[in-house]
């Protein structure tokens, strides 16, 4: 069969697998190139020289954080969407996201989904001032949750470790916490549990 033609959108989702998996220092054109078995004369048709390239991945970035939207019947469950949507696409996009702060844009990109929880913010009575705390505390517990997640992930192993810190006596004699504290948290549980909690005091619910 003959080889479809090379796109525009080919080399942009090479380049953004390319930075996601190892970073915008790894994405050379010649590498880009060697992953699409091009010419690198193709790669520079497409999309110019790397600075260009790079800048549409940062537009291209801004433009996915953007399509985030509520799923879900009430205000607090579509609140909840939006949290998770924003949670995980930091995650899947660190070495994306960091390129878009690099640029001034974080502001920028963070936009329509803070403009999504105002809308459901609204629908669920809080306006002015409350509602501007509440898109705050909201959006400082997604970052900052991913943040921390990420530290974890990178941080250097810890000896003692977790597991070896908790027994009855540092548990305050309760041994069910010390297992539970031993074991290894699950971020998913927990993001959709404090998640919850948060929204739902802000909305009072």
């Amino acid at each position: 069969m003959p080889r479809t033609a090379l796109t525009r959108d080919d080399v942009l989702d090479a380049a953004a697998a390319l930075v996601r998996q190892l970073g915008p220092e790894a994405l050379t054109m010649r590498k880009l190139a060697a992953e699409l078995g091009t010419a690198v004369t193709s790669i520079y048709w497409h999309v110019g020289n790397r600075e260009s390239l790079l800048d549409e991945l940062v537009a291209r970035t801004v433009r996915e954080m953007g399509a985030i939207a509520p799923t879900g019947r009430g205000p607090l469950d579509r609140v909840l969407s939006i949290a998770r949507a924003q949670r995980r696409m930091l995650r899947d996009r660190p070495h994306l996201i960091a390129m878009v702060h690099e640029r001034g844009l974080t502001e920028l990109m963070f936009l329509p989904a803070q403009q999504a929880l105002v809308h459901e913010l609204h629908d669920a009575g809080l306006r002015g001032a409350r509602a501007a705390e509440a898109l705050r505390a909201i959006e400082f517990h997604v970052i900052g949750f991913v943040l921390v997640e990420r530290n974890r992930e990178r941080s250097p192993a810890q000896s003692p470790a977790e597991q070896d810190l908790w027994d009855t006596a540092t548990a305050g004699h309760d041994p069910a916490l010390a297992r539970a504290l031993a074991a290894p948290p699950d971020p998913e549980r927990l993001f959709t549990t404090t998640t919850r909690a948060l929204v739902g005091s802000l909305l009072c619910v």
